[in-house]
């Protein structure tokens, strides 16, 4: 087992080191029916728990195509690449290690509240990373900058994703909005039966 990790290890870093790796967005045509990801997540104030939780996604037949279903919604999932990327998106395909870009995004929560989020981002490294479903290569995307709402908060955010080309989704996430940390995990995937 040991040797197959130092193999693997090696691999990974022979090939970010000798190759631009590039990673497109997935489509459609690289899912399948019934592929399922399960994370699991926490918000801590203080170094203690104050919310825990579960959350899904599944790929399912929707509108003719596919979708991803996370138990309440469905996402339709794109059936081509989109070349009418937003100029401040929250991935910028393809990605690479070295890639900068700004993130902008205006939202409303369940209770009501807007706000702003805008942050610099860089792709810092390809890596290998273990969370509970496994161990998996990983793009690690710093996002650093500044979150508001109507509220009168104004303070400064930080995310880390973890994003694995090969499972098509973030394996891992943690937020430090200055007043805790949301920690959100991938504890297991399942293809497609």
């Amino acid at each position: 087992m040991k040797k197959q990790q130092i193999f693997r290890l090696a691999l990974i870093l022979i090939f970010t080191n000798c190759v631009a790796v590039k990673t497109s967005e997935p489509i459609a045509k690289d899912y399948q029916i019934g592929e399922k990801w399960t994370w699991k997540w926490e918000r801590k104030v203080k170094g203690k728990v104050r919310a825990e939780g579960e959350d899904i996604q599944e790929v399912v037949s929707y509108n003719g195509t596919l979708g991803l279903w996370n138990g309440v919604d469905t996402l339709q999932i794109p059936t081509g690449a989109n070349k009418n990327q937003n100029s401040a998106p929250f991935r910028n395909w393809p990605l690479q290690v070295g890639k900068k870009w700004k993130y902008e995004s205006e939202w409303k929560n369940n209770e009501g509240t807007t706000g702003k989020t805008s942050q610099d981002v860089e792709i810092t490294s390809f890596e290998e990373l273990n969370v509970e479903a496994g161990t998996f290569a990983a793009y690690k995307i710093e996002y650093k900058g500044i979150v508001t709402n109507s509220r009168g908060f104004k303070g400064e955010m930080t995310d880390i994703w973890w994003y694995s080309p090969e499972l098509k989704t973030y394996i891992k996430h943690i937020n430090d909005d200055g007043h805790g940390l949301y920690t959100n995990e991938l504890t297991s995937y399942s293809k497609a039966e």
